[in-house]
């Protein structure tokens, strides 16, 4: 099932900051960037951020699963949580942060 431009939406509302965030749509799914860096993944209509030291936040808080088959463990921030999280903003930016840029 691939993911609505109305979730990316309304999850790049829910995380304000257009300056920074971004999402651009692949293979029906769409990667999330927070200044130019892939953080998460929009798939199925689902929020998944990178497992990394700096969304360490998430453990307690977000179930664990994988994007796709074959993929990577992700955290999984379900829809009532982009409201709940407040500090997601901030831990996707620290995410990409860490992560090296683009040449």
């Amino acid at each position: 099932m691939a993911t609505s431009p109305e979730t990316v939406d309304f999850i790049l509302e829910k995380l304000g900051m257009p300056d920074h965030f971004s999402a651009r749509k692949m293979f029906g799914e769409y990667a999330l960037y927070a200044d130019g860096v892939t953080v998460a993944l929009v798939c199925d209509d689902q929020l998944y951020v990178k497992i990394l030291s700096e969304s360490a936040e998430l453990v307690d808080l977000c179930e664990q699963d994988t994007p796709f088959p074959g993929a990577r463990p992700h955290y999984l921030v379900e829809e009532h949580q982009l409201s709940t999280i407040s500090q997601l903003p901030e831990i996707l930016l620290e995410i990409a942060k860490s992560l090296p840029k683009k040449k």
